[in-house]
């Protein structure tokens, strides 16, 4: 198995995206490792689209709790409710801010980040963790960021079954 992610010369957006997935679950679904496949996951999506910080945290005894990630030093714990990770948590949903300061009780680990895209990763109607990607550029993230990643926390969730087995 090849631990290398090929991308394309001057592709879209979108391509990028298109060539990543099925290198990222042909990289991870045969690891039972947890833990290594999360940080792969944060390396590779940092290494193809220069994300200025790109991580998981993980749902443990009722707050996230920092996981795998690539970028500058984070926040170790966030509440439920509390930030874009806490409010994508609790919402069950996909949030994309377009400017963090304009974000009700945004949590400023780095003054960088300037536009967060959260995914949550739903394991039988709960949220296991949440994938969390900023940008040091306002309104970065758009649909074809939501609908990527999104299907990439489709991967990850085969992940979090396979821990469970």
């Amino acid at each position: 198995m090849s631990e290398n992610i090929f991308i394309s010369e001057n592709s879209t957006k979108q391509q990028k995206y298109e060539e990543l997935l099925p290198q990222l679950k042909h990289l991870l679904l045969p690891s039972d490792d947890l833990i290594a496949n999360l940080a792969n996951c944060s390396a590779a999506l940092k290494t193809v689209f220069n994300f200025w910080w790109v991580g998981f945290y993980l749902v443990k005894n009722n707050q996230l709790i920092l996981g795998p990630f690539q970028g500058p030093v984070a926040c170790t714990t966030i509440q439920l409710g509390k930030g874009v990770c806490g409010a994508s948590w609790q919402q069950a949903a996909t949030i994309i801010v377009e400017n963090v300061n304009e974000f009700p009780g945004h949590i400023a680990c780095s003054s960088a980040s300037l536009s967060e895209i959260v995914i949550p990763i739903i394991l039988n109607n709960e949220v296991v963790a949440v994938l969390d990607v900023d940008s040091e550029y306002l309104a970065y993230f758009d649909e074809i960021d939501k609908k990527y990643l999104e299907e990439l926390a489709k991967i990850i969730v085969e992940l979090f079954i396979k821990k469970a087995d």
